[in-house]
């Protein structure tokens, strides 16, 4: 069989990174690593090639030369999907789609020959001695959850790392907290199921081989979810392994907020090489928190563990939310404060929406407020239900706060106040490359001559040459990070 692995394109959204990817020449942030992945639960001796919409256009030669095109996905990459799945048709090659966008809404997509859903260690087997006897079925589905040490490594020789601005690993999957608007328990489940302390070093190995160097991202739905296993076996293992190759990465994952109560599972992460954690605050407002259900956050001083997580060397990137039931009139003002004292940069905030399946989405279809389906995107100023909060309060307030962080002034002025205390280990800086360099030379260019935030780049690019000039990398690389933010807010306000 010729097997075409396809992912769809992500639009400009927040987490693409396409207004900071031309500072360095990249045409995408990470490899598709689930379809790496599939490629490789494939028989041996079947063809295989992948094509990254986000990289390239689709070939109608590429079509014709497969007898299958596998296509995976997430939600933001519906639109693109679509595309996809209307040029198999006009072609007449079979298609068959998996993955979170397929697993939580196949209902929707018309003219896919095969829907392979949920994880594809379990469900991906069936279909293939199904159609090794002649009579696949059109669905395949399951409600088990996967052996992760079952799962092969992904094939990287279908990709040019070098196309990408990081690599990216699988540890475990799951997350044992239920958060009200999260879908991860609906897909993974809440047990983290985790792989052995040898297959993730086997594919940090794989990631060296192939010439790899620089930031690799851990995309565990929860990093920590199996602290234990994480101290006695993973962490120590990953140490060893950084040090014995000259500390070739570095990493970079998402976590709960608790992370900042165990020392010891944070000094481990600092000696690992991690650098930066996404971590879901959501809401400074605890009523709020109490309604979704985030238990790590609540009954703490949120700030304080933001403060102990950069104290430890980490970088954290925020997550956010407004849109609860229990939002106040004041959560705007509230919420850019919050940003604002606890020095997080990289602050995601979004309109509250409602993934299918999750329980969020059931309570507001009792409520009969459901609207549509949720588009995927974290920013883009949709929401499928209706608030309890006047709904043009609300955009107005959610526009004011992304004017607020994204303006330079504000933007700059928390990159500084961040590197003033930011301290990561020496040994952990990742080799240089020509990429930085042009990054800062373009940066010079862009932000320092033609863009509207040129005061604010020079009193930081002086700043941090002078006064921290160990971060004087990290410093442009938030700089280009907020031109992208800025750029992206700007489009949708």
């Amino acid at each position: 069989m010729n097997i075409l692995l396809v992912c769809p394109e992500y639009p400009d959204n927040f987490w693409s990174f396409k207004h900071a990817l031309r500072f360095v020449s990249k045409k995408a942030g990470q490899p598709p690593l689930g379809l790496l992945t599939v490629a490789a639960l494939l028989p041996v001796e079947w063809e295989k090639r992948l094509v990254d919409l986000n990289l390239t256009a689709l070939a109608t030669e590429d079509l014709r030369w497969a007898d299958y095109v596998f296509l995976g996905g997430m939600s933001v990459q519906a639109e693109s999907a679509r595309e996809v799945i209307a040029r198999c048709n006009e072609v007449g090659t079979r298609v068959v789609a998996g993955g979170p966008l397929f697993t939580a809404r196949h209902e929707e997509f018309h003219g896919v020959d095969h829907f392979v859903l949920n994880e594809a260690e379990i469900t991906l087997p069936r279909f293939l001695d199904d159609l090794l006897h002649g009579r696949p079925k059109h669905l395949y589905g399951t409600d088990e959850w996967a052996d992760l040490t079952t799962t092969p490594l992904p094939m990287w020789d279908l990709i040019d790392p070098g196309q990408y601005a990081t690599m990216n690993v699988q540890y475990s999957r799951g997350c044992p907290y239920d958060c009200e608007f999260c879908d991860i328990t609906v897909l993974y489940g809440r047990l983290p199921r985790t792989k052995s302390a040898p297959q993730v070093v086997a594919e940090l190995d794989a990631l060296y081989r192939s010439g790899w160097r620089g930031h690799v991202f851990f995309v565990d739905d929860n990093f920590i979810g199996n602290k234990v296993k994480l101290k006695k076996e993973i962490l120590p293992l990953i140490i060893r392994w950084m040090e014995a190759r000259g500390y070739p990465f570095t990493f970079g994952t998402e976590a709960s907020l608790n992370l900042s109560d165990d020392p010891r599972l944070l000094d481990l992460m600092a000696q690992a090489g991690f650098e930066e954690i996404f971590v879901g605050i959501e809401s400074p407002n605890e009523e709020s928190l109490e309604e979704c259900r985030k238990i790590p956050n609540k009954n703490r001083d949120m700030i304080a563990s933001v403060k102990t997580l950069q104290k430890a060397g980490l970088q954290v990137q925020g997550g956010f939310i407004v849109g609860f039931d229990h939002d106040p009139m004041s959560i705007f003002d509230t919420l850019i404060g919050f940003i604002r004292e606890s020095g997080i940069v990289v602050a995601m905030v979004g309109l509250l929406n409602a993934p299918i399946n999750t329980r969020l989405y059931h309570r507001l279809g009792r409520e009969e407020r459901l609207l549509k389906t949720f588009s995927g995107s974290n920013t883009d100023f949709t929401m499928n239900f209706t608030p309890k909060m006047n709904h043009q309060v609300l955009l107005d307030g959610y526009r004011r706060i992304l004017a607020t962080i994204y303006s330079p002034r504000e933007y700059y002025q928390r990159v500084i106040d961040f590197l003033r205390t930011h301290e990561p280990l020496r040994q952990h800086r990742a080799p240089f490359q020509f990429a930085q360099l042009q990054a800062l030379s373009r940066s010079m260019i862009l932000l320092g001559v033609m863009g509207k935030e040129r005061l604010y780049y020079w009193k930081l690019f002086f700043w941090s040459l002078f006064r921290r000039p160990r971060h004087f990398s990290t410093a442009i690389t938030l700089a280009i990070y907020g031109f992208h933010f800025r750029r992206v807010s700007e489009q949708d306000l």
